[in-house]
């Protein structure tokens, strides 16, 4: 049952709810900006032909290019992550332009402090952006996806097509905690930081394969390397999760059209050999969804039922399972 509708200004590439109001969410389209929506406030749209794009409530704004598709909400403050082709990974809080709704244009703040708000491109102030708290630069190329850690606000991390994956703490200034050079011997497309265990942090590559690290195992200089290799993907891995119920479960989603649950307790015990011969099954892999006809882009754990997901696939349909 569709509820509301709202015209996007530009197509939708990435979409996250924040954890601690269900009716804001935020946006990555073909634009430096990153779109927040109140989906309760906002007005239900007509969809007719030549009808205006729909305002979004608040425009983040930093990027010096495209921010298509890394973007991330924090689970415990109202924090927004985002990446993109300019090489930095971008931080802002909602908080800033809450606390400045009194402020009239004009007198805003420094943008250094990222509590200023301005008014849009347009000249409406009824459509208000705010500046970054934080530019963090390190990358090489296009950051491709960004996560912040389960039990802190200030640290997160960011891989890329520079094949990095990069530690951030925000207390410790705007440079890398740790940076992994050779993450995968390919561009890197997602990550994901384990909500049960934040030692361990999901990678997924161009190279078809998904790289599980212990962040206890990586150093400053960037010396690190995997705890495990997963393979079961004939394309590019587009995107990880892990499970918000088992701290060992995790899916992968790929070019292949393939959705994949892993549970890596099991990787030991199926790489043992049996009777002399080493199984031919992916190490770690007990589920596979091949109901997709195209890429599989996006998908998402179920929060109440421990193994209902959600995913959705350039064949223009979406898969429940």
């Amino acid at each position: 049952r569709k509820f509301k509708t709202i015209i996007h200004p530009g197509e939708v590439n990435r979409i996250r709810e924040l954890p601690q109001n269900s009716n804001i969410v935020a946006t990555h389209t073909d634009s430096p900006d990153v779109y927040i929506w109140d989906l309760e406030s906002q007005p239900n749209r007509p969809v007719n032909l030549g009808t205006p794009a729909s305002r979004p409530d608040l425009t983040l704004t930093g990027h010096q290019d495209n921010a298509e598709f890394a973007l991330a909400m924090c689970s415990s403050e109202p924090l927004v992550l985002s990446g993109g082709k300019d090489k930095s990974v971008v931080l802002w809080s909602i908080h800033d332009h809450i606390s400045t709704l009194a402020t009239e244009p004009g007198s805003a703040k420094s943008t250094n402090s990222g509590s200023n708000i301005k008014k849009a491109g347009n000249g409406n102030s009824d459509n208000p952006s705010i500046g970054p708290r934080g530019i963090y630069l390190g990358h090489e190329d296009t950051v491709e996806d960004v996560q912040f850690c389960p039990s802190s606000a200030q640290q997160f991390c960011s891989v890329g097509d520079d094949s990095c994956l990069i530690l951030w703490d925000a207390r410790a200034g705007l440079t890398p905690v740790t940076k992994v050079e050779k993450a995968h011997n390919a561009d890197l497309h997602c990550v994901d930081w384990n909500p049960h265990d934040e030692n361990l942090i999901l990678t997924g590559s161009a190279d078809n394969s998904i790289n599980l690290f212990d962040r206890r195992n990586l150093t400053a200089s960037g010396v690190g390397s995997p705890a495990h290799k997963f393979q079961g993907h004939d394309a590019p891995v587009l995107c990880v999760q892990w499970s918000p119920h088992n701290k060992s479960i995790f899916g992968s989603a790929a070019d292949d059209g393939l959705l994949n649950i892993w549970d890596y307790e099991k990787v030991s015990k199926m790489e043992t050999e049996i009777g002399g011969k080493k199984s031919n099954h992916p190490a770690g892999l007990f589920f596979r969804h091949a109901g997709h006809r195209d890429k599989v882009v996006d998908f998402h754990w179920n929060s109440i039922d421990p193994w209902t997901l959600v995913s959705v696939s350039d064949d223009c349909s979406s898969s429940a399972g």
